[in-house]
């Protein structure tokens, strides 16, 4: 850390926490620290694993939180809840990011992020980065950090944006080259010395929390990180203590507890005070949980088609690969080399709707041909997984050298809704066209998610093209309600969708027939597809007239 921090003691001391009237909502979490005796408070939850096993994965280092992220937009894909924000301010080495790391590990809840405000020094100018270097700089006034950059960042966070960060490195003064990338927050935990000095960043924080340590135990504690971490040496860490961190606590820290909703005596150790928060965490989110599923399931059930809809049209060859992939009996074999040959034509058809301008080459002979190039920068493929993983191999052998990203989207088997698990999409999305990959699409739930997770990284909605062999009509309509300028292609659209939300008649559970998952002998009742393995069988004469 830039050499920074601020010293000082709040005189009033406590046992537990002291509660103002007036504090406001709660969190979520994925950072990990050491176990330490909260109370566990009940609370509904959402998660996918059993309710005997805890949704995470602990090691040496870090806890890694399973469960998924629920919706967090509404039936028109609009962001519905907003990420709590917990702000945490104190002196320099007060314990912030030690509370910080307890809260997050005991609401015990995933998609938290953890955002410090030592990530929003300014830059400094070489004759600044000079004083730095010899401990002549003041890093604890206001103006040290760029507030503007901060608050960008935390509006983005808040409503659901994925946001590019600063990573600050204390030994140079200077930001990293690579700035970090955050998605996806349920809760974000904001920490920082002048968490509470800026209004507008006031108006962004859900609770604010006080961490207040004893001024003596704050100096050893920076004294221990500075010399063992920072490389730097005890006279410079006491001048600069005594002309810039201890009257900047004085004139801009400890003023600001009284602007605190709860604040917390001895930092990470006052287990009371850690309980109090996460109690009321858990009690203001579960105020936020929405449906999505079953909203979609009983909306839009009388409109028409929309127009942003492609359907390839029906020829003898479409029809006929239809009837062999949905066919139960259908082998493995053929399932997969039929649906291959129909997503191959489906990207095909969707290339044609991408925007083309006229060019002008010379062919081998002299000759000017008047062509048609790409209006844009380039296309990337998203599948979401399963199931839009096998349609990439045809997206890569149309599109020369295309990026590809993944998203993972399951279904919460207590709730029924959608869940966000995983994501790894390639970098500076914005100007991209955006071919999303799905299998199929029933419902829309998973289509729907997956178009708002591409809109909060800033990709423009007219850019996005879903592509799946096949869809029910429910889906169609579910998605384009939601966002109007999205582009849909598919080979066939199908009329119903039953209890379980598989499509009528459908072409039974596409994952589990082509890597052969279902259970053997399946049959492919209830949606489900058929075939475990590859049978010995004969083409009958129509799959034969096909391949040619």
């Amino acid at each position: 850390m830039a050499a920074r921090g601020s010293s000082g003691g709040a005189e009033e001391r406590r046992d537990g926490a002291a509660s103002r009237p007036d504090s406001s909502n709660g969190g979520a979490s994925l950072a990990a620290a050491p176990r330490h005796p909260l109370t566990p408070s009940p609370r509904k939850r959402s998660t996918s694993q059993s309710e005997t096993e805890p949704p995470l994965l602990r090691t040496s280092r870090r806890t890694i939180y399973t469960a998924g992220r629920p919706p967090w937009y509404n039936v028109t894909g609009n962001t519905f809840k907003e990420a709590f924000v917990i702000g945490l301010c104190g002196g320099s080495a007060s314990g912030k990011t030690t509370v910080a790391k307890r809260i997050i590990e005991a609401l015990d809840v995933p998609w938290v992020v953890l955002l410090s405000m030592d990530s929003f020094y300014k830059v400094l100018s070489e004759e600044e980065q000079e004083a730095a270097a010899n401990s002549e700089y003041d890093f604890d006034r206001p103006d040290a950090f760029d507030f503007p950059l901060l608050l960008s960042v935390l509006r983005k966070l808040k409503t659901g944006k994925s946001v590019k960060v600063p990573v600050y490195d204390y030994t140079t003064h200077r930001r990293r080259r690579e700035w970090k990338t955050l998605y996806g927050a349920t809760v974000v935990v904001f920490e920082g010395i002048l968490a509470f000095s800026n209004k507008e960043l006031l108006q962004l924080l859900d609770m604010k929390v006080f961490v207040d340590t004893d001024s003596d135990v704050r100096l050893v504690r920076r004294l221990q990180r500075d010399i063992r971490h920072r490389g730097r040496h005890v006279p410079g860490i006491l001048r600069q203590y005594e002309r810039f961190v201890k009257p900047a606590f004085h004139a801009y820290i400890e003023p600001a507890v009284q602007l605190a909703d709860i604040v917390v005596p001895r930092g990470g150790e006052n287990f009371v005070a850690l309980d109090l928060i996460v109690q009321h965490v858990h009690s203001q989110l579960e105020k936020r949980e929405i449906t999505v599923r079953s909203a979609l399931a009983s909306s839009h059930q009388v409109h028409s088609l929309p127009e942003t809809l492609s359907v390839m049209k029906r020829t003898p060859q479409v029809h006929g690969m239809h009837t062999i992939i949905r066919n139960r009996e259908t082998s493995r074999d053929e399932f997969i080399f039929y649906s291959n040959r129909l997503m191959r034509l489906l990207v095909e058809h969707a290339l044609s709707f991408l925007p083309l301008q006229p060019v002008t080459v010379e062919t081998p002979q002299g000759g000017v041909y008047d062509g048609r190039r790409l209006n844009g920068k380039r296309i990337t493929g998203v599948s979401i997984l399963r199931a839009g993983e096998t349609m990439e191999p045809a997206l890569t052998a149309v599109c020369k050298d295309i990026r590809l990203g993944k998203i993972l989207i399951q279904t919460n088997h207590h709730t029924g809704e959608p869940e966000l698990h995983y994501l790894r999409l390639p970098r500076d999305l914005s100007e991209d066209y955006v071919f999303l990959m799905d299998a199929t699409v029933s419902t829309g739930a998973a289509a729907l998610m997956a178009v708002r997770v591409l809109l909060d990284h800033d990709v423009s909605e007219g850019k996005i093209f879903l592509l799946s062999l096949l869809m029910a009509e429910l889906g169609v309509q579910s998605l384009a309600y939601a966002f109007p300028q999205v582009r849909i292609l598919t080979t066939a659209v199908d009329k119903d969708v039953n209890r379980e939300f598989h499509i009528v008649p459908g072409i039974g559970n596409f994952g589990d027939r082509y890597f052969g998952t279902d259970a053997p002998g399946g049959g492919g009742r209830g949606g489900r597809g058929r075939g475990g393995g590859i049978r010995a069988s004969s083409r009958p004469l129509l799959m034969l007239m096909l391949t040619c």
